[in-house]
């Protein structure tokens, strides 16, 4: 298994890692700050980096073949670098933050949406450039009712927290999971639960910011009857975080 260091602390921006192997899908490390495509939300970018000035980007990160596996896709065309890689080289992981810092707000956004809509989840993305839920619901919804709720939960600064509960815990409390869609992972024995103080809580695997007003300005930018019973809602980031 690879150690996934950003399930408890999403703000990790690099780390210091031993290659473990090298596979047809890419890099395996013994331990890693990307995240790996998953639950709706896109996979990390970034470089490894060892040696003097040895460079290795990485284009998308998946889940590899065995559980807990996290592989490392290097962008085509780097032969050569990936010719002086192996096995127990030790390397510097490093993400493109400014992605990632956007799919941590943007998805934590999703889970205000959660709280605003009050609606099973059928479907979800999160990209760098939108996030969208999917809710099984007929009745229509007003975009600038939405936008308020939004603005209201992030200036009201709630914090944002995990823990961790047992397979057993999640079977005997079903209402925690609000995606129709995307099942929490389960196979360790525990699943990871995010809470925003007093707005929403729920199973969820992926990076998130640490306070609401850390999302900064998110707006619903596109409303959409997808089908009888499902209602798309799209959201977008206004402005650069502070900061």
């Amino acid at each position: 298994m690879t150690e996934d260091l950003f399930r408890e602390d999403s703000h990790l921006r690099e780390c210091s890692a031993t290659v473990r192997a090298l596979t047809e899908q890419g890099v395996l490390l013994d331990r890693t700050v990307f995240y790996p495509l998953g639950g709706g939300q896109a996979g990390d970018r970034g470089e490894l980096r060892w040696g003097d000035g040895l460079v290795l980007r990485i284009a998308d990160t998946r889940k590899g073949l065995e559980p807990g596996e996290i592989v490392h896709v290097p962008a085509p065309g780097q032969e050569a670098v990936l010719a002086r890689l192996a096995p127990g080289q030790a390397v510097s992981a490093v993400i493109d933050w400014e992605r990632r810092h956007r799919h941590m707000r943007l998805h934590t956004a999703t889970h205000l949406l959660c709280a605003l809509i009050p609606h099973p989840v059928d479907g979800c993305s999160i990209t760098a450039d939108y996030a969208r839920l999917d809710f099984h619901m007929t009745e229509p919804l007003d975009k600038d009712e939405i936008n308020a709720g939004l603005a209201r939960l992030v200036a009201e600064d709630h914090a944002v927290s995990h823990h961790w509960i047992t397979d057993e815990e999640l079977d005997a409390n079903p209402q925690l999971v609000r995606s129709m869609s995307v099942q929490p992972p389960r196979g360790t024995g525990r699943v990871r639960v995010l809470r925003i103080d007093g707005v929403d809580l729920q199973p969820c695997g992926g990076t998130h910011v640490a306070r609401t007003a850390e999302i900064g300005a998110v707006v619903v930018t596109k409303i959409e009857k997808k089908s009888a019973k499902t209602r798309r809602v799209v959201l977008g980031l206004a402005e650069p975080a502070a900061g």
